[in-house]
């Protein structure tokens, strides 16, 4: 294979990029409703309550405000990794918003959700979306 990031950079693009709007569907209840197997949330309600449980510190409709911030923030990295459009800025984006997803989800939820769910991984991937030099297939393509 050639030394090329042309192709990794698209597919961690796309898994990042799917991986933040499939939840955010979820969360409307697009993916099924509450209980189905293969749904998290299932609503939004439901979705409100966890976020509060990973911000004990806030009061509830400050948290709820953070609920509407990560979702309209997963919403637009998720749309810009896909169409690759600013894709550095939604990289480093989605890094900031996955950490703090995952410092939350350590100290509140309990140690091992993080990583049981990859959070600190997409954060890392994330990162790393944001370090290569240029990127191919996208609305910002450089040759």
């Amino acid at each position: 294979m050639k030394n090329s990031t042309h192709f990794p950079q698209l597919f961690l693009r796309l898994a990042l990029g799917i991986g933040f709007i499939l939840p955010v569907m979820d969360r409307f209840g697009w993916l099924g409703a509450p209980g189905n197997p293969t749904v998290g949330w299932g609503n939004w309600s439901i979705f409100l309550d966890y976020t509060n449980s990973l911000m004990p510190y806030l009061s509830r409709p400050l948290a709820n405000i953070m609920a509407i911030i990560a979702t309209a923030g997963e919403l637009i990295f998720g749309v810009l990794l896909i169409i690759g459009y600013k894709i550095r800025l939604a990289a480093i984006g989605s890094f900031l918003l996955t950490l703090m997803f995952a410092l939350s989800m350590l100290f509140f939820a309990n140690y091992r959700a993080p990583f049981n769910y990859s959070v600190f991984v997409v954060s890392a991937s994330s990162l790393l979306l944001a370090t290569i030099p240029n990127y191919r297939w996208a609305l910002e393509a450089n040759p």
